[in-house]
């Protein structure tokens, strides 16, 4: 298993201390890798063999400046977005524990006060982007800012569902923590809550990936014109539903 692979240690190198270096790195030749690791070139080769027939390292052609002189290019070793992700992984395995160890010494509680400690970055840093405008322009800003951070977000007119009038949705196609909010829900809780404060209007989580959704999916009430967010509290839910109805 991938991640597995890249989160293993020991004491001698393995190959996740190899991938890893590569990520820390950048491209690197194999004598560089094994210099740093101590490792034999034949260590090292059969580590990088794996790594390549696993497909979580590529090969490329290193670029030269100048007059390199003659010889074969020098090939280094990069990482791939296979390995990239299986460290992502391995990460939220981390996560995860560290979660599970608050929520049983400290209470569920403890879970949500880190949540929404964990957001309130979120929400200082956008909000200025977000502060002013109507709606839909405040609600395509967020997303601007959410895609910034990786969240590959977009933003359009909500489908007509029964409520009023330049409703607007937020879709999320990517979750860095989709892992771990999966056994958190506290996490999209936190970050929803936040969502209504910046906007200033009530909005609704109507499906996340961490459920196993493919996009995590925001209505966003239109209550005439939405008021600045630092003006206006509102309720917040999300809990999945299949009409807006209730907020």
């Amino acid at each position: 298993m991938a991640s597995s692979t890249v989160a293993s240690s020991g004491g001698a190198p393995t190959r996740g201390q190899v991938a890893r270096l590569i990520l820390e790195l950048g491209p690197s030749t194999a004598a560089t890798l094994g210099g740093r690791l101590g490792l034999t070139p034949a260590a090292i080769r059969r580590h990088l063999d794996n790594l390549l027939a696993e497909g979580l390292i590529e090969t490329k052609t290193a670029r030269t400046y100048g007059n390199r002189g003659r010889g074969r290019p020098a090939k280094v070793f990069v990482i791939t977005d296979a390995g990239r992700s299986a460290f992502e992984h391995a990460y939220d395995d981390l996560a995860s524990s560290a979660l599970r160890f608050l929520a049983e010494t400290a209470g569920p509680e403890a879970i949500a006060e880190f949540a929404r400690r964990q957001v309130s970055d979120l929400e200082r840093r956008y909000a200025p982007a977000v502060a002013r405008g109507e709606l839909a322009s405040r609600v395509q800003a967020l997303a601007e800012a959410l895609s910034a951070d990786g969240y590959a977000a977009s933003a359009g007119p909500a489908p007509a569902i029964g409520v009023g009038e330049g409703a607007a949705q937020l879709c999320q196609h990517h979750c860095p923590v989709a892992h771990v909010a999966a056994e958190f829900p506290q996490l999209c809780e936190a970050e929803t809550e936040a969502f209504g404060r910046l906007l200033g209007t009530p909005v609704r989580r109507l499906a996340t990936i961490a459920h196993g959704d493919g996009i995590c999916t925001t209505h966003v009430t239109s209550v005439g014109k939405a008021a600045p967010a630092e003006a206006v509290a509102v309720p917040v839910t999300t809990e999945n539903t299949q009409s807006p109805e209730g907020s």
